[in-house]
């Protein structure tokens, strides 16, 4: 009672509002059993006994781990100088900028980000970022939907299991059929594909590379879907931009993605970063918004919120998006790693990634009973066949200092002796040998 910011006196008025005599009646609703019995907590410590305990806390993690985890967010170097623009509070504090003659620097940062994401995967139109990766999928798909008026979505097999998984979720209680295709390793299977599309199919959704890293050029699918009438979403791994034919050159309909790639440390599942990018003719079918360049009545440069597709804007019962939240300062990151590694930095850790992997491939090709499955068109990722289950790999792995991978069993009943390895431009020549010499003295004792 004493943390309610009223008086008691507009308390009683509030109760008797409710038709309620006392605060015991506003909680009667809730079992007994799941009602706290008292609030009585331990006195305080100190500042000094608070930063010791936490110094005990944090001393029980574990930070030399040689990490080659991946499946969707990635160990990639982090400029110092993105740290340093971002810890500045006029980008931290901000909201929303609802007013545009106040937020110029917030509205430019995200003008910026919305082109480099054009260029990045050679589309009209970007956004100025949802959410994550999943979302971004999850979003483009109810695009697809909205812009076809059909309810049967695609998904390809290659798609990343917790994107499906949110697909799932996101749509479950929504006019959506979502029809997934068999997985596999490689690439995408256009046999499969092809079976499943039919006139009530809105959208194809495709990923590139796949979840196990597999390269693929989706041009023949993207025709064959025009051809119906079927639009495609393809989410793609930033970074391998840089290198791959992009979605614009093929002529995907929506792209979508998670940029925790670009400047974004990992952090326990986030805040990350989905972007999207479309072309102009599906541009008011994109939730949240887009920033446009103006000049003002004096002919100076100006930035503005240009689309909104909130409800509490004038969308109203027709909005497409409730994004809203500061989405922006990890876009700012984005902004800021694609802008200090330029063109030729960004191609230059896209081909460290692949050629470290393709190392990393030949390296466990040589451990005994290890066997590479999959196609050897990869980009930062592929798939490892273990003589045993691989949890128990991993876990013996950890005693030694190296997380090998992420077991595909988690995700894939039918892969417990599977192992997605992932190698960033990050992980040295000396760390890959001690990933397969510890790989081999645990396989092999």
């Amino acid at each position: 009672m004493n943390y309610i910011a009223n008086t008691p006196e507009q308390q009683k008025e509030m109760l008797k509002t409710c038709g309620m005599s006392s605060m015991a009646d506003l909680f009667s609703v809730i079992p007994e059993k799941l009602r706290t019995k008292s609030f009585d907590l331990p006195s305080g410590k100190s500042e000094m006994e608070v930063e010791k305990l936490f110094k005990g806390i944090v001393n029980e993690n574990r930070s030399d781990i040689l990490c080659f985890l991946g499946g969707g967010v990635y160990d990639h170097f982090v400029p110092a100088a993105i740290d340093a623009v971002i810890s500045r509070s006029e980008f931290y504090t901000a909201y929303t900028p609802y007013q545009p003659e106040l937020s110029q620097g917030t509205l430019q940062a995200i003008y910026e980000y919305q082109s480099q994401m054009c260029r990045l995967t050679n589309m009209e139109v970007a956004n100025a970022s949802l959410y994550d990766g999943g979302t971004a999928l999850f979003e483009a798909c109810q695009m697809a939907v909205r812009a076809t008026g059909r309810k049967k979505a695609v998904i390809d097999g290659g798609v990343n299991p917790i994107y499906r998984k949110m697909l799932n979720t996101h749509t479950a209680g929504l006019p959506v059929d979502l029809v997934d295709v068999p997985v596999t390793v490689g690439r995408s299977d256009r046999k499969a594909i092809t079976r499943l599309l039919d006139n009530d199919t809105a959208v194809l959704i495709l990923q590139n590379p796949s979840f196990f890293g597999a390269i693929d050029n989706h041009a023949d699918l993207v025709r064959e879907c025009h051809s119906r009438g079927i639009l495609v979403v393809q989410s793609v791994y930033p970074v391998a931009m840089a290198v791959l034919t992009t979605p614009g050159e093929i002529g995907v309909d929506i792209v979508t993605g998670e940029g925790q790639s670009l400047g974004i440390p990992l952090s326990f599942g986030g805040p990350y970063l989905g972007f999207m990018t479309t072309t102009r003719k599906l541009v008011r079918k994109m939730p949240g918004r887009v920033v446009g360049r103006t000049v003002d009545r004096d002919g100076r440069e100006a930035f503005v919120l240009t689309l909104q597709a909130r409800e509490q804007h004038i969308r109203r019962e027709k909005a497409t998006s409730n994004i809203c939240t500061n989405e922006a300062l990890c876009a700012l990151r984005a902004h800021l790693y694609l802008s200090l590694v330029g063109r030729n930095g960004l191609k230059d850790a896209a081909n460290l990634c692949r050629a470290k992997t393709r190392y990393a491939m030949e390296r466990l090709k040589a451990v005994p009973k290890v066997e590479i499955v999959g196609t050897d068109e990869v980009f930062n990722e592929f798939v490892v066949k273990l003589p045993v289950d691989a949890n128990t790999l991993t876990a013996g792995m950890l005693e030694h200092g190296v997380a090998p991978g992420l077991p595909l069993g988690l995700f894939y009943p039918d892969m417990q002796n599977m192992l997605l390895v992932t190698v960033t431009e990050k992980r040295t020549k000396d760390e890959i040998d001690c990933l397969a010499e510890t790989m081999e003295s645990v396989l092999c004792p």
